[in-house]
């Protein structure tokens, strides 16, 4: 490892550090203001959970945190046994609302490398990063090597990208191969390790595309409508060949207006939609209150099931990885909208 990208780590990976003046200087400010944000959100703290979080002794391995499940989940898959992974966020945890909390700051400073989604994701995180970044610790947006052009945005995003790429597989392929050069930068040594265990990986999840796409041609054209709580699932929309309507914007953090509802109880009703979904990391109230006024209107939408959207599933279960998690989406949503088709289906 090189002394210059050595911030971070523990004593028995670097022997030598370099702190020149204007070095201590910067991070004591960043860790000053790390400490201010944490401050103003203190009394409105979500709790905290580290998904596979390492155990206190780590010896050399390279100690990561992310923010997301779905990161964490890469950085373990390129990272195997040379990295001790920690997630900031667990299931059910909005990253676009989440407030950085004091223990989350004790675990930014003690990672080796941090990977985040960008996009603008973290909502009330990115100037934390930014500044972190600053003091030379690698500070690494997964979104970073995806060409713009491959991006969603929308007009209702106001000029801003939509974060949520993890659901088309073929751009979380491009934060893989980030992850995966990232951590070969930062360990030269493990670079052949790291790079197997992402072309390993990338199968994985080719395969879990194909799987999408098979399931989906399941469904007529016709039929190939989502409804959910947010507008998470655009690019899975343009990948997959679905038209996607969320009651709020890409973040959470918009407003949902009286008109927005009415406009989306219009939109359902007009097309005989037979089912919305909600999802884990969403409040369902919204969701129930088009349900609702869709059936004053006198037409009855199920709800389809839970969507795991911007949190994976608990650990331990299939859910609780980016395959299982897209695995669970796609199922739920082609059984619902095939409806009673589904079993003549598959005999």
């Amino acid at each position: 490892m090189q002394e210059e990208e050595c911030d971070g780590m523990n004593d028995s990976t670097v022997k030598t550090r370099r702190f020149t003046p204007g070095r201590v200087i910067a991070v004591a400010m960043t860790a000053v203001a790390v400490l201010m944000v944490v401050a103003t959100a203190m009394g409105q703290l979500p709790l905290v959970w580290a998904q596979g979080s390492a155990p206190a002794d780590t010896g050399d391995r390279i100690k990561v945190t992310t923010t997301v499940g779905m990161i964490a989940d890469l950085a373990r898959h390129v990272g195997g046994d040379r990295v001790a992974v920690t997630a900031l966020m667990g299931p059910g945890i909005d990253p676009h609302l989440y407030k950085p909390s004091a223990r989350d700051v004790d675990r930014l400073n003690d990672a080796d490398i941090i990977f985040y989604g960008g996009l603008h994701l973290e909502g009330r995180m990115v100037e934390t990063f930014e500044a972190i970044d600053r003091t030379g610790k690698p500070t690494i947006a997964v979104s970073e090597q995806i060409l713009e052009e491959k991006l969603r945005t929308p007009p209702e995003f106001e000029g801003q990208h939509d974060p949520h790429i993890w659901f088309d597989v073929t751009l979380w392929m491009s934060a893989l191969d980030t992850v995966s050069r990232h951590l070969q930068e930062m360990s030269p040594a493990d670079a052949p390790y790291f790079q197997a265990n992402a072309d390993a990986y990338r199968g994985q999840l080719e395969e879990l595309d194909a799987y999408v796409r098979q399931q989906i041609a399941r469904l007529p054209a016709e039929r190939r409508v989502l409804v959910t709580a947010h507008d998470a699932f655009g690019y899975f929309g343009d990948a997959y060949g679905f038209e996607v309507r969320g009651l709020q914007g890409l973040s959470t953090a918009s407003e949902t207006g009286a008109g927005d509802v009415q406009d989306l109880i219009a939109f359902i009703v007009e097309r005989q939609l037979p089912a919305i979904f909600v999802e884990t990391s969403v409040s369902q109230a919204t969701v129930d209150a088009v349900r609702a006024g869709a059936e004053a209107r006198g037409w009855k939408v199920a709800i389809g099931g839970e969507l795991f959207s911007d949190a994976m599933g608990e650990e331990g279960t299939p859910e609780g990885t980016y395959i299982g998690m897209a695995r669970h989406n796609v199922d739920t949503i082609v059984g619902t909208l095939l409806g009673s088709d589904a079993e003549s289906d598959e005999e």
